[in-house]
């Protein structure tokens, strides 16, 4: 008697242990696994083209001192990982470069850049992830996406 109860039980014991491994596996599967487009970071280099819809390079004054923006760029790493890399003129118009290193949060549009050493900078991805545009210390900073 015993012997047919176990055959009769033994299939749903599988059922509920194959069910608890489907779910343990569907639960896991959606913590940090695969992102949606609006949260992947927008790999590739981006140019600045415009400071204060000034077309660079331009001549901008900057807590009072006069600045020539000559270049300057952002390349997003499919890993968060960016880099910036602007070459200024100061007088008497000596080249200085300058490269800071961030790391990059996406939230749909929104891209939060965490600066080493340097604070937090948020900004807007539009046109299909071709333009971006941040607000530095008061100035709009406008890139745009190169060819790949």
């Amino acid at each position: 008697m015993a012997h047919s109860r176990l055959e009769t039980y033994t299939p749903r014991i599988i059922a509920l242990g194959l069910l608890g491994v489907f779910l343990l596996f569907a639960l896991t599967g959606c913590q940090g696994g695969r992102r949606t487009t609006a949260e992947l970071p927008p790999v590739g280099d981006y140019a600045l083209v415009s400071v204060d819809d000034k077309p660079v390079p331009c001549k901008l004054t900057h807590e009072g001192t006069a600045v020539i923006v000559k270049s300057g760029g952002l390349t997003f790493n499919a890993d968060g990982a960016c880099r910036s890399l602007s070459v200024f003129a100061v007088p008497p118009n000596q080249d200085v470069q300058r490269e800071v290193k961030a790391t990059c949060a996406r939230a749909g549009a929104e891209l939060t850049l965490r600066w080493q050493h340097a604070g937090v900078t948020k900004g807007l991805l539009s046109e299909n992830d071709r333009k971006f545009m941040m607000n530095n210390e008061g100035m709009i900073f406008a890139y745009r996406r190169q060819a790949e």
